[in-house]
């Protein structure tokens, strides 16, 4: 369906559809230029729109805590926001966290040793791998 009947059926304008569309709070088109809005369409707004009544926040607003959610780092900064302002109380830290991203830091690609590091070196002339040539 066509814009206009889709903002009509939430009870929203055109305008406001082509705003949520904007802020990510559609689901992506199917590869066209104009929007066929879907029952699927309809629904994800619907949500949208509930979720914003019932916690009392804006397109916008919704838009951000989507990409929090979505997001590992901005997750990360929101969290120590809300840990210093007292809003949230701090993570537990424990032993296996601290192992584990050691471990992952020494597996990341950045940080791997050129894969020559780790070769044998040469053998002499005259000399297998295994030892002196008898």
């Amino acid at each position: 369906m066509r814009i206009t009947e889709a903002a009509q059926r939430l009870g929203t304008s055109p305008r406001m559809l082509r705003y949520r569309e904007k802020l990510g709070l559609l689901p992506p088109r199917a590869g066209r230029v104009h929007r066929q809005y879907t029952e699927l369409d309809l629904r994800a707004v619907g949500l949208g729109l509930a979720v914003e009544q019932r916690y009392d926040v804006g397109p916008s607003e919704l838009a951000f805590a989507l990409r929090v959610l979505a997001d590992p780092e901005a997750r990360a900064r929101v969290q120590e926001l809300g840990e210093r302002l007292g809003r949230l109380t701090p993570q537990p830290v424990r032993a296996l966290d601290f192992d584990q991203a050691k471990a992952q830091r020494l597996l990341s690609p950045t940080n791997r040793a050129p894969q020559a590091r780790f070769r044998r070196p040469a053998s002499p002339p005259g000399r297998g791998p295994a030892g002196p040539a008898s």
